[in-house]
């Protein structure tokens, strides 16, 4: 079939397997061109088919020749109908770590529940005996709690008071001011139970039970701060509640491995294009000026640029981990730099619709979107016949 983007809103239908099979490729052969990290060689990433979780299970494969397991939900193409892109951004890496003789087993299924949790730890138990990096990378809008049999939705909310700013529709361009209704109590709950600490922690408690954590093994999560123009409906708004919460659960978590000098951490990454980001209001706009500004000063990057430099200068130095005074990595810093905000925070005044094209990277903004789901990327015939059914090779079975 010929496969083209077909948009719903803000959610792109269709994934285009040979798009992610060259982002894939692109990203790998970015790591490779960094030079090895000395870093983990049995590593467990949960969420790894898209996004920093992915970028996560290339660089220790391509980067520190470890053997991965993946796991993440993902919907299989069918007859006509393409996968999810992270199906065919997994299929991908498999068909390229075995060529380089890698191990890479994936299991597609629901993180947050205990049937996934067993697979993967009988997987490991089987192959690897142990893991000594756990990357965890969840991203999803509901969790069903395997124990309490409660379904939690999170929502993106402003606690206290309505919020009202700018946004952009990144595929018209079209700025407008946009105002959201603050929360309740129960969504706040319910959003920290979806995005918070508490799986993580389950996983790792469930690897350690199980004596599956290599000695000195290493567990990070992945969180985001931003500027002070997004924190009302970001950081101090209903995810921001379970950012913080996330973060606590490091503490937790490594006090909890401290008999087997374990550390657990949690990186503040950069702002990015992601499914979900492109969904919230105020990120695209926030993203567009910001993209254009870190481009202009050579400090741009991507998922696979912000991983490589978390792995490389960060998590493998041979040094001591550099924290800030709330215990994170910070990786966001070339985001966050004073004259970058400075900058972001003058052209934020400015932005109209008229404008935006020239003061903003919208164009940057709508190419990260469209290769997100394997479209627009270099070297790809969007033209020719493309056969949608493509298998991940470990995959036999899915759990639902």
């Amino acid at each position: 079939m010929i496969i083209e983007p077909r948009m719903r809103g803000f959610i792109c239908l269709t994934a285009q397997p040979k798009g992610c099979e060259q982002s894939v490729k692109n990203q790998i052969e970015y790591v490779k061109s960094k030079g090895p990290i000395d870093g983990a060689k049995k590593v467990l990433v949960i969420g790894a088919s898209t996004g920093f979780g992915l970028a996560s299970r290339i660089t220790s494969a391509f980067g520190s020749d470890a053997a991965t397991i993946g796991v993440f939900f993902e919907k299989e193409p069918g007859e006509g109908k393409t996968a999810s892109p992270g199906w065919y951004n997994s299929a991908a890496f498999e068909k390229e770590a075995q060529k380089a003789g890698l191990y890479a087993k994936s299991i597609n299924g629901d993180a947050f529940s205990n049937e996934v949790k067993r697979q993967t730890l009988d997987l490991i138990k089987a192959d690897l005996g142990q893991v000594d990096l756990i990357i965890y990378s969840l991203a999803s809008p509901v969790r069903l709690n395997p124990n309490t049999g409660v379904l939690h939705r999170s929502v993106l909310k402003p606690i206290g008071t309505t919020f009202s700013n700018k946004t952009v529709d990144f595929h018209t361009g079209k700025v407008s001011e946009v105002s959201i209704e603050p929360c309740n109590e129960e969504d706040i709950v319910n959003t920290v139970a979806v995005m918070g600490g508490e799986d993580w922690a389950m996983w790792i408690d469930a690897l350690k039970a199980e004596n599956l954590l290599a000695p000195g093994a290493t567990t990070v999560a992945y969180s985001y701060i931003g500027p002070s123009l997004t924190e009302a409906v970001y950081r101090k708004g209903t995810i921001g509640r379970a950012k913080d919460h996330l973060e606590a659960t490091a503490f937790t978590i490594a006090d909890s491995l401290k008999g087997i000098n374990g550390k657990a951490y949690v990186s503040v990454n950069k702002a990015l294009v992601t499914q979900a980001s492109s969904a919230i209001p105020v990120i695209p706009l926030y993203i567009s000026l910001l993209y254009k500004i870190m481009k202009e000063k050579g400090i741009h990057e991507g998922c696979i640029e912000q991983i490589q430099r978390l792995y490389q200068q960060r998590l493998y130095t041979g040094e001591p981990i550099l924290l800030d005074e709330k215990g994170r990595i910070r990786i966001d810093d070339w985001e966050m730099r004073e004259d970058v905000q400075d900058q972001v925070a003058k052209l934020w005044l400015e932005a109209t619709t008229e404008n935006l094209a020239k003061i903003g990277d919208l164009e940057g903004y709508r190419t990260d979107f469209y290769n997100l789901f394997g479209f627009g990327l270099d070297g790809v015939d969007y033209k020719a016949d493309t056969n949608e059914i493509v298998a991940i090779p470990s995959i036999v079975t899915t759990i639902a």
